[in-house]
């Protein structure tokens, strides 16, 4: 249990730890019971602390966070749990306290359980007293995207046809997270059944990204991205079928891991598009997402698509910065895919990657410009394909074997009238959209054409990564743009996917990570580059990225909101 604690070539443990939270418990604002679009408090005090003075009710947390480059948070709790220099309901209660401080402003979560994160906090302080083994996310807090289920909270994703729903059973995803030590902490917002860019299609609220407030975090997996930025977790899980990890991730300034297919298991995943689907991770640092995946990856007999690939220790090449060499990714051979820096991309973002990409060449890599003319053909080869396999997978939200029942006097008008209150505009659109697509006439024209498109995309990665090592790309076209700027442009938002669908077409994993800011009011919006690698080779993207953030200078990425302890 305490070799990976001690060995002296783990990032950080060669430094002073930091930590993202104060060194002594913060007394309870107030004990809040989240439910979905409830955001009533209730008065009642947790047991273990009296009421706060009232001097301190409006306080801001006390110890902003200053720490970089990125630091693992994880080790850093892990650490301070067997050091005893913190215990776990010592950590819980910190991030609570700036979960209730943020969460009015930011609505990253659509549910949270105090009360089990309590429980759960406790229990690990009873293991480490008694000197139990602790699991490698022990103490951790991660959130978790709605459309994800747990067992023991409501799993909405986002719609109000699934308004109270609680599964019987936890995703095997979430089932491997507890089992590593982690604390669940709640549910995140996210665009109807992950059917979005900005979570303004979320059936319950619109999230904020803690950069600008005005400005949306992404989507879908929107309020995990935020819940990360914003420091109201440690990592947290969403699911990325064409990119809802990694732009999100760009928007909010945070990393965002989407692993090759079938590394982690769909099961309790509900479906969008299942040949996309992936669950992904959002981290504040490389070695954080690294530990992420490793905990949830391998295979699982209930989902017949997850690999029997051995899952590696994806952090084994993880170490501190001052173990680097002068050239540390020297002889990497790293491809730009030149279609995505043409017309369309905001030219800050093309500056922000041009700048990336001299950082590289001086860690030593060879870069070099790389042409996928099939690349600009992806984005409407993804959404028949996608559209086509949503409108097969949410029939069965009907009201009769899922989802909420209006009362109708006939059973045509049942399923009419459920579907029709219970579902959103885009999550309806995109039925219609794919239901079009596979009709009889049409199936050749779309549907297949789509399908032949994928195989070209896939062809053109193959080519691509057998001359190179990496990919990269910027992961967006833009930075986060403003709440209702393009909710009533459905084909302005859905061109911002064009960074992003080509990965999941091609079932490959991809890393975005903070590389710069694009200035504006009232704060710097980050900027996030993507990093693309063969199939099951997140190991090396995990290191790259890892070296490429420890190496950085002159960023630090966390938010305002944050950063400023909330003083204003």
């Amino acid at each position: 249990m305490m070799s990976t604690v001690q060995h002296q070539r783990i990032l950080l443990l060669q430094r002073h730890p930091h930590f993202l939270f104060p060194p002594k418990p913060l007394y309870f604002l107030s004990q809040k019971s989240y439910l979905h679009t409830s955001n009533t408090l209730s008065q009642q005090p947790h047991p273990r602390h009296p009421p706060p003075p009232s001097s301190t009710r409006s306080q801001p947390l006390s110890s902003p966070i200053t720490s970089f480059p990125p630091t693992s948070q994880i080790l850093s709790i892990r650490n301070s749990l067997l050091s005893r220099q913190l215990s776990a309901i010592d950590i819980a209660e910190s991030y609570l306290s700036r979960l209730r401080l943020t969460e009015p402003r930011i609505h990253s979560f659509l549910h949270v359980s105090e009360e089990s994160v309590l429980r759960e906090a406790e229990e690990l302080d009873r293991k480490i007293a008694s000197n139990e083994e602790l699991g490698p996310l022990a103490g951790v807090l991660i959130g978790v995207k709605d459309n994800i289920c747990t067992a023991d909270m409501p799993s909405t994703a986002g719609s109000r046809i699934l308004d109270g729903y609680r599964p019987p059973f936890d995703a095997t995803a979430v089932r491997r997270v507890r089992e590593s030590g982690g604390i669940v902490v709640g549910k995140t917002n996210l665009d109807e059944f992950g059917m979005g860019s900005t979570t303004e299609a979320s059936g319950f609220q619109v999230t904020a990204n803690p950069w600008d407030e005005s400005c949306v975090p992404g989507g879908s997996s929107g309020g995990s991205a935020a819940a990360v930025s914003a420091r109201q977790c440690v990592v947290s899980l969403g699911s990325d079928t064409g990119g809802s990890v990694r732009q999100p991730a760009s928007f909010c300034g945070v990393v965002g891991l989407k692993p090759t297919y079938g590394r982690v298991s769909r099961y309790g995943l509900m479906a969008y598009a299942s040949s996309l689907d992936v669950i992904g991770c959002f981290s504040s640092s490389v070695a954080d997402a690294g530990m992420l995946l490793r905990a949830i990856s391998g295979h699982d007999k209930l989902d017949a698509t997850s690999s029997k690939q051995a899952v590696p220790d994806f952090t084994s090449q993880i170490i501190s910065e001052k173990f680097f060499e002068s050239k540390p990714l020297k002889g990497l051979r790293v491809g730009v895919i030149r279609e995505t820096l043409e017309d369309g991309v905001d030219r800050n973002v093309i500056s922000s990657i041009h700048a990336a990409v001299s950082h590289l060449e001086d860690l030593g890599c060879c870069v070099a410009e790389v042409s996928m003319p099939s690349f600009s053909l992806g984005l409407p080869a993804y959404y028949i394909l996608a559209s086509s396999e949503s409108s097969s997978n949410l029939s069965r939200y009907d009201g009769i074997r899922y989802g909420n029942q209006v009362s109708a006097g006939e059973l045509s008008s049942l399923y009419g009238d459920s579907r029709a209150k219970g579902l959103g505009d885009e999550v309806k659109m995109r039925i219609l959209m794919g239901t079009y697509a596979l009709s009889a006439g049409y199936y050749d024209a779309y549907y297949k054409r789509a399908q032949q498109v994928r195989t070209l995309v896939q062809k053109s990665f193959k080519t691509a990564l057998d001359e190179n090592d990496i990919l990269i790309s910027p992961a967006a076209p833009s930075v986060a743009y403003k709440i209702g700027e393009k909710k009533n442009d459905p084909l302005a938002m859905y061109a911002g996917d064009i960074m992003t669908v080509n990965v999941n077409l091609a079932g490959l994993p991809a890393l975005v990570l903070p590389c710069g800011f694009i200035e504006g009011a009232p704060a710097c919006l980050p900027v996030g580059l993507q990093m693309i690698s063969s199939a099951f080779d997140e190991a090396k993207l995990l290191k790259v990225g890892h070296v490429f953030e420890q190496t950085l200078e002159g960023c630090n990425f966390v938010p305002p909101l944050v950063a400023d302890g909330l003083a204003s």
